[in-house]
């Protein structure tokens, strides 16, 4: 990290309590969480965004997609940091290591996959262009996803899996935040 920052078992009050909570079984809390040691408004702001975007039980599209979105706008943005740690979340939530591995080469040119349906391929195409070009964007490329298949609700919690991971791979991007020994 490229800012100074409070390790877990330095830190007291209510930073500790919180980074006790994010801490694995081992104690190691991940750098992208770790680097708001300072201000823990802003932790407990991205850790807010990153619950409700990613894991709120109310989302409707599968987690393993949302999670592969995550992994295309990071890998887009050249974040090896959350392309890593989401690849390797991608393998738990489907149980399957291979299969992810999969996946994630498929994003190369989702448009040519075999894999994934035009379904999956409208919002990995959002997704790409949200990220490349977010001034590009216009209703037709919504209504392309709502014609291939994905309601409002949908469309939504894809906006904003794209939109999370451009504020994610930013703050791991500008801060330094380099991956984890325990996770190579």
């Amino acid at each position: 990290m490229w800012i100074k920052h409070i390790p877990r078992e330095e830190a007291d009050g209510v930073l500790r309590k919180r980074l006790d909570q994010v801490a694995d079984d081992q104690g190691r809390v991940d750098g992208v969480l770790q680097v708001h040691s300072l201000r823990q408004h802003t932790l407990d702001g991205h850790l807010s965004l990153y619950r409700n975007v990613l894991h709120h039980p109310k989302n409707e599209v599968p987690k393993w997609f949302l999670e592969l979105i995550g992994i295309l706008v990071s890998r887009i943005n050249g974040c090896d940091y959350c392309v890593t740690h989401h690849r390797q979340g991608l393998a738990r939530v489907l149980d399957d290591e291979e299969w992810a591995q999969r996946l994630v080469a498929e994003l190369e040119d989702p448009e040519e996959s075999i894999l994934f349906s035009a379904r999956e391929k409208a919002a990995l195409a959002y997704a790409r262009k949200l990220t490349l070009t977010p001034a590009e964007v216009v209703q037709d490329d919504v209504t392309a996803m709502r014609d291939a298949g994905w309601s409002d609700h949908h469309i939504l919690e894809i906006n904003q899996v794209a939109s999370y991971f451009a504020y994610s791979n930013r703050t791991v991007l500008g801060l330094g935040v380099e991956l984890e020994a325990w996770r190579r």
